[in-house]
């Protein structure tokens, strides 16, 4: 599968719905315990396309954008409008927002991440669709130049930082995802009485 560098039309994915989604695998015991196991490191987001569209103007992108991903066959960005951010939502993205890595003296290369913690448990989301123009990082607090791979979400110093100090950045990130179907239905006259196409997408490992 090939990934195209392009953004879902942010207007329609304002009006999606969708999240991260779990798979736990269950097994009831004959005590009435239960044995919970997961296969997924790795959360996986769905999204429903559809109910963003308001017009037959957003149809037609709807549409167009289809076809040239060719359904299934080619992933693309898609802005999580619940989840973009390395801070919180209403907050604005600071070079101090995530620490991802500590400094050795030798290592240049850190990848982007974003930590989600509650209830003393955290969680490690590798950020592999960083928004360019967006990211900020910083060594001890001190803003540092860098080169940013924005196919892979990872971050090169000229310099290794020096052993002990943290490294943090702030970024915008999109979610890599393709649709999850091949074929699109909608009619004009069902569209104008307030019926919605089903378009499903799902986050792909990149």
């Amino acid at each position: 599968m090939a990934f195209h560098d392009v953004r879902f039309p942010t207007d329609l994915s304002f009006g999606s719905v969708g999240g991260p989604e779990r798979r736990t695998e269950i097994v009831e015991l004959v005590s009435g315990f239960e044995e919970r196991n997961t296969p997924w490191a790795h959360s996986r987001r769905r999204y429903d396309a559809g109910l963003g569209m308001r017009s037959l103007e957003d149809i037609d992108q709807l549409i167009a954008f289809f076809e040239a991903r060719q359904g299934q066959l080619h992933g693309f960005r898609w802005k999580d409008w619940m989840d973009f951010k390395s801070c919180a939502a209403s907050a604005q993205v600071t070079a101090l927002d995530q620490q991802i890595g500590v400094g050795d003296g030798v290592q240049r290369v850190f990848a982007l991440r974003k930590t989600y913690s509650s209830g003393g448990v955290t969680y490690q989301r590798r950020i592999a669709k960083p928004v360019v123009g967006t990211v900020l990082v910083a060594v001890e607090g001190i803003a540092q130049s860098h080169s940013l791979d924005g196919d892979t979400g990872e971050i090169t110093f000229d310099v290794a930082p020096v052993v002990g100090a943290a490294v943090t950045a702030g970024f915008e990130f999109d979610v890599p995802v393709r649709f999850d179907t091949d074929r699109i239905e909608i009619s004009a006259s069902g569209f104008q009485a307030g019926q919605v196409p089903d378009v499903p997408v799902i986050e792909v490992r990149v």
